[in-house]
């Protein structure tokens, strides 16, 4: 769902990328004011469990693949201020280093995800999260968290001039809901799995939650450097799209980078190109969110 340079007009991403920078500075306000210098660790494993999870992708049908967002894990694990922060940085590093969606696009990736999506997928849990329904709300904000993100991003292609005839719009966004109720089933599953580790945002800094975020910390690390072996290979719904209808040949790099598509191309295409890339892109997001939960922390203290 990371929308590549070449695919938008320039109003269109113009108006996001200067409407994407403001929108994170204020969330980064609000997270500002939960901000506990105990809780940057959380932010930091979290960041990079996410990403480590974005790059496995599965399939969810008709030669398509779909990998979780991970908006709505965030915004129940952070808190949806700190959540829409962590993945902007997340989007970020994607962009910039391992050229997964664009870069003059970039505003547009983090409205459609850090944004749009983390609200989605937490206002269900705001809403029916603390009672009975709190599986089914989450599961929700899951769903909806790629719903919103996938709609806003076929909404900015049209507004670009990108004509979708009417049928494959609606198979798209057919798998796009797929690939939401896949990422509800998963969000619950994560959350329940992080709360069985003792991972809860309201908990303070013990010995256990410590222990908890090193497994966390350990499932990332396999994910980056073991899951890419069983991942689908098949596009994934943005850009099974951009093939049927043409659009893929617009797709523009502004630059090249030694870690594109996730593979230290220094070595090769091998396995141990993608696992190499992918544990330093979760060294980097760690510590990018590490850096900014730290930053914020200080300035509430000061």
């Amino acid at each position: 769902m990371h929308i590549p340079d070449g695919f938008l007009a320039a109003p269109v991403w113009l108006s996001l990328d200067a409407a994407g920078l403001p929108l994170v500075g204020y969330l980064a306000r609000r997270a500002q004011r939960e901000a506990d210098e105990a809780k940057v660790p959380l932010l930091g494993v979290m960041g990079a469990f996410v990403f480590a999870a974005q790059m496995i992708n599965f399939p969810v049908g008709v030669g398509t693949s779909g990998h979780l967002l991970g908006a709505a894990l965030l915004a129940v694990t952070l808190g949806p201020a700190a959540a829409g922060v962590v993945m902007a940085a997340i989007l970020a590093i994607q962009a910039l280093i391992f050229q997964d969606g664009g870069v003059l696009a970039l505003g547009a990736n983090v409205v459609n995800m850090a944004v749009a999506g983390v609200a989605a997928g937490y206002l269900p849990y705001r809403l029916w999260g603390g009672g009975g329904f709190r599986r089914a709300a989450i599961f929700l904000g899951g769903f909806l968290s790629v719903l919103v993100g996938a709609v806003l991003a076929i909404a900015e292609l049209l507004l670009s001039g990108v004509t979708i005839p009417r049928a494959v719009l609606w198979v798209s966004l057919g798998l796009f809901g797929v690939t939401g109720l896949l990422e509800g089933a998963i969000t619950v599953a994560v959350v329940q799995g992080l709360e069985a580790l003792g991972i809860r945002l309201a908990r303070p800094a013990t010995p256990a939650l410590r222990r908890g975020l090193a497994a966390v910390a350990l499932a990332a690390v396999l994910l980056a450097a073991v899951g890419v072996l069983f991942a689908s290979t098949h596009p994934d719904g943005l850009e099974k799209l951009a093939r049927t209808i043409g659009l893929e040949a617009r797709a523009r790099t502004l630059y090249a980078t030694p870690l594109a598509d996730y593979s230290l191309r220094w070595l090769g295409s091998s396995w141990v190109a993608q696992a190499t890339a992918g544990l330093l892109g979760l060294a980097l997001i760690w510590g990018l969110a590490v850096a900014v939960g730290r930053l914020v922390a200080r300035r509430r203290s000061g």
